[in-house]
């Protein structure tokens, strides 16, 4: 056994949980990689990024190499009760999911630490590009990846202390380049390997085709109308669209125009000029923080980050139960429902929420 414990590695094919799992490896540690089976494919033929046979093999392919131990362990069922139902209801009712969000806190750091627990497994990991500290009080904290472009705290804001205490991010630290450096000295197969999109259960990245073939209920048409509740055209499905989106919108109105609003209880989209866009303040729900309570009592600073790529704005928050209002330091166009409102001090996250609603 070894004298630096054992962990279960989330192996999804990609490169850069390979090169996680390898320097654990190299650490020390004795690694067992698992790759997870997240979806059921409909004649099981088709490869959708994570969930498929190609990404499978690559990462069995990895554990071989490297001389550890691997598996491929089921979580279908967990994924499906708490990511698929909730992506599907979520366009259900206009708003925009983050389904790898609700995926990190529901299976990768939720079932499968059941799963490293059923094993009698000390430490789980990913390939995740975030980094932790321990503070001298014993609190755990979580931070920015150490390369920026990469950075990937947006989508672990769930995470708490009791998740943070059992996790390894070994890539956290590293530049993407000196990974795929990594990866090529130990002779990997996936030294080269695209990363995957954003959302990787989604087979080239067409979310409404995904839509139509499991959940074709939600193909609706309805109307696209103007700001001024004029109709400009139609659309077969709310789920097509986002806040602040302006490409395929299927209108022409002789300027600019984005997504205002996706009203799912009418079955419409409104649509306008982009200085509709603009909001000055916000309101979000299932807020957790890392700490596992807020950073204040009343009202505080933060900067807040309100897409996985977006800028971090000066803000200030106030906390109601479960419930954050924030109000922008500086106006922000798309601010789309569904989507995480994050909150940071630095480099540390402190917590997020879903974005329910927005104020002008």
């Amino acid at each position: 056994m070894s004298t630096k414990g054992s962990v279960l590695v989330a192996m999804s094919g990609g490169v850069d949980s390979s090169v996680a799992a390898c320097l654990l490896h190299e650490q020390g540690y004795e690694v067992l990689g698992s790759h997870m089976k997240l979806l059921h494919l409909p004649g099981g033929g088709v490869d959708h990024g994570c969930c498929g046979p190609g990404a499978r093999a690559d990462a069995e392919a990895v554990a071989h190499i490297a001389g550890f131990g691997f598996e491929v362990v089921d979580m279908s069922e967990t994924f499906e009760e708490t990511v698929l139902a909730d992506f599907f209801a979520e366009h259900e009712a206009g708003r925009t999911p983050n389904p790898c969000i609700r995926c990190n806190e529901h299976v990768k750091f939720g079932a499968f630490l059941e799963r490293a627990d059923a094993l009698g497994i000390d430490f789980v990991a990913t390939g995740h590009y975030v980094r932790t500290s321990r503070d001298a009080g014993g609190s755990w904290h979580l931070l920015k990846g150490a390369d920026p472009r990469k950075d990937q705290s947006y989508m672990l804001h769930t995470l708490g202390q009791r998740e943070l205490a059992r996790s390894l991010f070994p890539v956290g630290v590293l530049a993407k380049a000196e990974t795929r450096a990594l990866a090529a000295r130990l002779r990997l197969p996936v030294a080269e390997k695209a990363d995957s999109q954003e959302v990787c259960f989604v087979a080239g990245a067409d979310h409404a085709a995904f839509i139509e073939e499991f959940a074709p209920w939600m193909v609706r048409e309805g109307d696209i109308v103007g700001a001024d509740n004029e109709v400009l055209g139609r659309h077969s499905g709310t789920f097509r669209f986002t806040v602040g989106q302006r490409r395929g919108l299927g209108v022409s109105t002789g300027e600019r125009t984005y997504v205002v609003e996706v009203d799912a209880g009418a079955n419409r989209v409104v649509v306008g000029p982009g200085e509709l866009l603009a909001r000055r303040g916000l309101v979000a729900d299932r807020v957790t923080w890392i700490a596992g309570t807020p950073p204040a009592q009343g009202p505080f600073d933060a900067e807040v980050r309100l897409r996985y790529r977006g800028n971090d704005v000066p803000s200030v928050a106030r906390v109601e139960g479960d419930r954050a209002l924030v109000e922008l330091g500086t106006p922000q166009r798309g601010v789309a429902p569904g989507q995480s409102v994050v909150f940071y001090r630095g480099e540390e996250l402190l917590g997020g929420g879903r974005i329910l609603t927005s104020t002008r």
